[in-house]
């Protein structure tokens, strides 16, 4: 994969949301104008948007936190990271039905197509932001600021444009229910102590997940144990090390997400084949798609965690 896909790649799996402030609250809560419509507060100023709205079209990258605040989306560009004409496999059922309208980093898309679907709602990123003055003028367009970091606050921020507060509150207690007893589970079978590490293989390059994304499931939701000799993530960047760099990590289990190709040059890597946990056959093998991007979506992370202790049973 080039460099520059990767970069994009990286930057779109991040997907999270930032709404700032809100109109005057009624007494229910909700930021009424009239009785239809809600006055919030985007990243260009005040937006009237409908109060419930019926035909969203997201271009966000951000279709599956509209699903799980109750909203069903007719266009998206949650594609797939590595092939833009299909869902990830995560999201084939959420998006059932929805048009696929391009892929949520691209700064351009067919406004035609938009058009034709109808919207009461649209939202976009700040990536596609040369669209708003088009967009606009078909439907009420709501502007978001994607965060690099802390999918939890931008999972209640964007709810609580849509007074859905409450819902997301809920749908996040329950995730991390959920994700402490998977993880409580595999340390019980595995053991407390036992480590494990999670990386995207690209071109010879090595992208490791920490701060965000599967490495973020796996040591912040689920609570298994980091590995010595990781490098942090303190931004939207994944850190990046060689052949050197990796064999500087020790891991008990690896979790390798790569396409056929990154695969068979790794297999093919000595460096590689001396790992202990490749030598015990502790490697978990995951298709970079959909595995790349899943760890960033809400929907995502809440299938990984269900999936993850069988992924380990697979490497004994």
């Amino acid at each position: 994969m080039k460099k520059n896909l990767l970069k994009t790649l990286v930057v779109s799996c991040v997907t999270a949301l930032m709404f700032i402030g809100c109109g005057a609250k009624t007494e229910d809560g909700a930021n009424n104008v009239s009785e239809n419509t809600v006055k919030i507060t985007d990243v260009r100023g005040e937006v009237e948007i409908p109060a419930d709205p019926q035909r969203i079209v997201d271009l966000s990258g951000n279709s599956d936190i509209l699903s799980l605040l109750g909203y069903k989306v007719i266009g998206t560009a949650n594609s797939d990271a590595y092939d833009y004409t299909k869902f990830p496999a995560y999201l084939e059922e959420t998006l059932k039905g929805a048009e696929i309208l391009g892929y949520s980093m691209q700064d351009t898309m067919d406004v035609e197509a938009v058009m034709n679907l109808n919207p009461d709602l649209i939202v976009i990123s700040t990536v596609q932001e040369k669209m708003y003055d088009q967009l606009s003028e078909i439907a009420p367009t709501v502007m978001i600021q994607l965060e690099a970091l802390n999918w939890k606050d931008d999972v209640r921020a964007f709810a609580k444009v849509f007074n859905k507060e409450d819902v997301a509150n809920e749908w996040i207690a329950n995730y991390e229910a959920k994700a402490k007893e998977a993880g409580d589970k595999i340390k019980a079978e595995y053991g407390n102590d036992t480590t494990y590490l999670s990386f995207l293989a690209s071109g010879g390059q090595f992208f490791i997940f920490d701060g965000a994304g599967f490495g973020d499931v796996l040591y912040n939701d689920m609570g298994l144990a980091k590995p010595e000799g990781m490098p942090e993530q303190t931004d939207i960047s994944l850190p990046v090390v060689t052949y050197e760099g990796l064999a500087a990590i020790k891991s008990d289990y690896i979790f390798l997400i790569a396409t056929p190709e990154d695969l068979a040059q790794l297999e093919a890597n000595s460096i590689w084949n001396s790992l202990p946990a490749v030598k015990e056959g502790n490697v978990v093998v995951l298709d970079s798609s959909p595995y790349f991007n899943q760890g960033y979506s809400s929907i995502g992370r809440q299938l990984l965690v269900d999936e993850i202790g069988e992924m380990l049973n697979g490497t004994k």
